[in-house]
């Protein structure tokens, strides 16, 4: 579980996103990221009892978790902080090129997510393969009850308008084919985050993305080049 100071630090920060404010109250800052940093060795641990990859990569959590400062050279919103902590666990930590499971704390905008954002055209090609060859074991994948009690089906956020090339409008699969990430999320109200509750939670959501995860990793090979998602 998480420390009510930790969100009274991302509160406060969203009221107050700037340099001079975040300077004087870096304490703050790093008593909560602390707190989190604590959360992420927990779910860490218990990810590596339930995706073998992980368990095999040596992940270190300062390897996951996102910096708090936005990158704001291309930016109309020149707020120099973001309002939230995310971490990414995949192969090789954040900068790895891979998917994986995400965690974003954030005051009224927690969630669970995981899979792979918005691949480049060759491992998204690779990747509709792999579903238009095995569509059936893909679509028991995601009914699977593990995977249904927390995520209603891939995100439809990113999806072509038109079938990809090579494929017609009348495949079996087009609904999968036609998407250009392959994500699921599911929000975390701001009161499990404070709850004894809170690990265990997340770790049976991540349990039921594994397959997933697994899949398109497999589909990979050697994990591809995709992009990671923002936070």
């Amino acid at each position: 579980m998480l420390q009510l100071a930790t969100f009274d630090f991302l509160i406060q920060l969203r009221i107050n996103n700037n340099k001079e404010w975040f300077d004087q109250n870096r304490k703050l800052y790093d008593t909560a990221k602390a707190d989190v940093l604590q959360l992420l060795t927990t779910l860490l641990t218990g990810l590596e009892q339930i995706d073998p990859a992980i368990a095999s990569s040596q992940l270190s959590v300062k390897s996951c978790i996102f910096r708090i400062n936005r990158d704001i050279r291309f930016s109309t919103d020149k707020t120099p902080y973001k309002t939230n902590f995310g971490a990414w666990f995949n192969l090789g930590g954040k900068k790895s090129p891979s998917a994986g499971y995400y965690l974003n704390i954030e005051s009224n905008g927690s969630f669970i997510a995981g899979g792979m954002y918005m691949p480049d055209s060759k491992v998204l090609a690779t990747i509709r393969q792999e579903i238009d060859y095995n569509l059936a074991s893909f679509k028991e994948m995601l009914s699977a009850p593990s995977f249904d009690a927390y995520f209603e089906d891939l995100s439809r956020a990113e999806v072509l308008v038109r079938p990809p090339k090579g494929y017609q409008a009348d495949n079996p699969a087009i609904e999968y084919l036609k998407l250009k990430s392959f994500t699921a999320s599911h929000p975390l109200p701001d009161g499990l985050l404070t709850s004894p509750e809170l690990a265990e939670t997340v770790l049976k959501a991540f349990a039921g993305l594994q397959p997933l995860v697994a899949f398109l990793n497999r589909a990979l090979g050697d994990e591809g080049s995709p992009t990671l998602p923002s936070s």
